[in-house]
């Protein structure tokens, strides 16, 4: 049911042909094993194309949007996951924040190579320097560690505030993806998405709601595809429940677009 609602989905009144979901975090939060746990699902086998790692630099050096395939010849689905480097606390280190209102206006090319110590300019080859509406990012998704959310430094916590604003500046949609989430298997015996009320994770769900002052509807949980080569039925209800609460949100941000935006897609 779920896969057929995402194979079936089509953004809101049409305004793009595909919805571009940015995944931001730490490093070692999940990002990449989350792209490569959808792109599993649809592909029908577990897979491995976004480098992954536990290091303490961030694995990711290049900014990434990802096509996702349905079946190995399969058509393109309408959403695109986009990968990013790693946010750190230390500066000079990790995702540049002068890159963020790059990458949320859509003038970042797929493939740049981040530099942690400067930002990308309008004088770099690949620089778009009008983007259009497909181009832009539609869903934002701040990537967590269920297990490091107490630990997240000061400086960290500034950083995604930092985000926060220029998010909310150009419109778009945010969430929450909370990832390692360990007792996933206990959700199939209620509705699964009871899990936010689970003694484990109640505390967690909380202390991100305070701090990033985001919606606990739009704080999603997930466990990816990162250390195991076999499917898992509950894993794949949970990673599409997130995906399409990602659309959802962005299908909303879409809807409440102003009509000059959106005139010159329709008009």
């Amino acid at each position: 049911m779920l896969l057929a609602d995402l194979r079936a989905y089509k953004p809101y009144a049409d305004l793009v042909s595909e919805i571009r979901i940015l995944l931001l975090g730490p490093v070692g939060s999940g990002k990449s094993s989350f792209f490569n746990s959808v792109k599993s699902i649809f592909q029908g086998h577990v897979t491995r194309q976004a480098t992954v790692g536990s290091d303490v630099t961030s694995i990711t050096e290049m900014y990434r949007i990802y096509s996702i395939k349905d079946g190995k010849e399969g058509k393109s689905l309408p959403f695109m996951l986009c990968d990013s480097m790693g946010l750190d606390e230390k500066d000079g280190v990790g995702l540049c924040m002068g890159d963020i209102p790059h990458i949320l206006k859509g003038c970042m090319p797929d493939r740049y190579q981040f530099n942690p110590k400067q930002p990308i300019t309008p004088r770099h080859p690949n620089f778009i320097i009008s983007p259009s509406l497909k181009d832009r990012i539609h869903c934002v998704a701040y990537v967590l560690d269920i297990n490091s959310i107490n630990d997240l430094s000061s400086k960290m916590v500034a950083n995604f505030k930092q985000v926060q604003k220029e998010v909310l500046n150009c419109g778009i949609a945010q969430v929450v993806l909370l990832t390692k989430v360990k007792n996933y298997h206990d959700v199939l015996q209620d509705n699964f998405l009871n899990m936010k009320k689970s003694m484990t994770s109640q505390s967690q769900v909380t202390n991100v709601h305070k701090m990033l002052n985001i919606p606990i509807s739009n704080i999603l949980m997930v466990e990816n595809y990162a250390s195991v080569w076999e499917p898992d039925p509950v894993k794949d209800i949970l990673i599409l429940s997130v995906l399409r609460q990602m659309l959802r949100a962005a299908d909303n941000s879409l809807e409440d677009l102003p009509l000059e935006e959106t005139g010159e897609i329709l008009g």
